[in-house]
């Protein structure tokens, strides 16, 4: 008997959209964010972000978002595999019990690191030598950052 796959389907889906939940930083609204506008400090925080992502070796929050989701996924998958072997035992089927539980518990901690990030659970910001060389970035095109949001 096969599961549908409309829930892991659902459970994707989740998981992209919390992944769109990364922190960037504020800008004070000064002369030169005053002057350029919206769009630009849009575009000038990417391109900031773009050069630290090219020159710090630590990454941003989504790597450490990925290092989380893989070692969560894991553990999750180790954890389901021996609660679904013990089930499985008692059902009958100690094998198809450790291959569900290792699928139910890899899902559950890869949506688990997501949604905790997307709800504010995981990490409080990004890398500190990230944040310091977009933040440096920033300044050197005039603008104040005063945080990461």
């Amino acid at each position: 008997m096969q599961r549908p796959l409309k829930p892991f389907v659902l459970l994707l889906a989740l998981a992209s959209l919390a992944a769109c939940g990364a922190k960037q930083p504020t800008l004070y609204p000064n002369e030169t964010y005053t002057r350029v506008g919206k769009a630009q400090a849009d575009a000038d925080i990417a391109a900031c972000e773009a050069k630290a992502k090219d020159y710090v070796k630590s990454g941003g929050n989504n790597e450490q978002m990925a290092k989380d989701a893989a070692r969560n996924t894991a553990g999750g998958a180790v954890v389901g595999a021996a609660g679904g072997a013990v089930g499985g035992a008692i059902g009958g089927n100690v094998g198809q019990g450790a291959a569900v539980g290792a699928a139910s518990g890899a899902t559950a901690g890869l949506v688990g690191t997501f949604l905790g990030n997307l709800f504010g659970g995981g990490s409080s910001g990004p890398d500190p030598v990230y944040a310091n060389f977009v933040e440096t970035c920033l300044r050197e095109k005039g603008y104040q950052p005063i945080g990461w949001q």
